[in-house]
């Protein structure tokens, strides 16, 4: 049937990301003292209409469905969600859900704007594994800067519990705030493992003549992401930085990827079909 397109699965994917996050809200009210399965479930069937979503834009461009700024953003947030769904298997991080789900939903609701998802033109010059190599890694580092960034966020409500409000934070069923730290930096570190090597792996695509990597936005701009996420890694592990201000800044750094991602994709020659 007509009805059933990529776009309408995502669009049903969007709406239980959407059911996830008012329920999210109950459970932020009472202070993640309650460890529930539906929020798990609501979040499991919005990536599997997701991954459907993507699979039939897949099978009819036959490539990875990375070819506009809609199908890069859809990338971007199934493979957060895949990985809070893997993660929040482990009992005590069930809790990610909650903070997931309205980022998939907010950011999910951009997607679904018609200007970000034109009729497709002539198909990119560049194909093949290595193309597929370097989009996976790439938008799968985003995925784990994302879960930095709420383990972050989790790690900064915690130390604020602990030093204005210990029963809370006794109560609370999130992690330690030392389990906290550890997994941020660990995501942040995979994270960026994942960039370097999306990174090296688009060195080597083959291009269009006139369209030189170094010189092209969205290059530049990942190369300016990857030394702010290196300056983080560095500054705690060698030279002491405080987990407060390492946090914040993964935060920091999370939001400006967030806003100038689409903007750098726009202007980008060697990501445009």
């Amino acid at each position: 049937m007509a009805w059933f397109t990529d776009r309408n699965y995502f669009l049903l994917a969007v709406l239980l990301y959407g059911l996830s996050t008012i329920y999210s809200v109950f459970l932020w009210r009472k202070g993640f003292r309650r460890d529930e399965w539906v929020n798990y479930i609501l979040l499991a069937l919005g990536v599997a209409l997701h991954t459907l979503a993507m699979t039939k834009r897949g099978l009819t461009l036959h490539s990875c469905p990375v070819n506009n700024l809609y199908e890069a953003t859809t990338f971007l947030l199934w493979a957060l969600g895949l990985a809070s769904l893997v993660y929040a298997l482990m009992p005590r991080f069930k809790f990610l859900c909650a903070f997931v789900s309205p980022l998939l939903f907010t950011v999910g609701i951009f997607a679904l704007m018609p200007s970000l998802d034109p009729p497709h033109g002539p198909k990119p010059e560049f194909s093949g594994a290595l193309r597929s190599l370097h989009a996976a890694t790439i938008l799968q580092s985003y995925g784990a800067f994302g879960l930095g960034a709420v383990a972050a966020g989790l790690f900064l409500m915690q130390q604020h519990n602990l030093k204005f409000h210990k029963l809370r934070a006794v109560l609370s069923l999130l992690p330690s705030i030392q389990r906290l730290e550890f997994i941020t930096f660990r995501l942040v570190a995979v994270g960026f493992v994942l960039l370097t090597i999306g990174l090296v792996a688009g060195w080597q695509l083959p291009r269009l003549a006139g369209k030189p990597y170094f010189s092209d936005t969205k290059v530049v701009w990942s190369a300016l992401l990857w030394l702010v996420y290196l300056e983080l890694l560095v500054a705690r592990q060698f030279f002491g930085r405080s987990n407060r201000k390492f946090a914040t800044g993964v935060l920091i750094a999370f939001a400006l990827l967030l806003l100038t991602f689409w903007i750098t994709n726009l202007y980008s020659a060697l990501h445009q079909p």
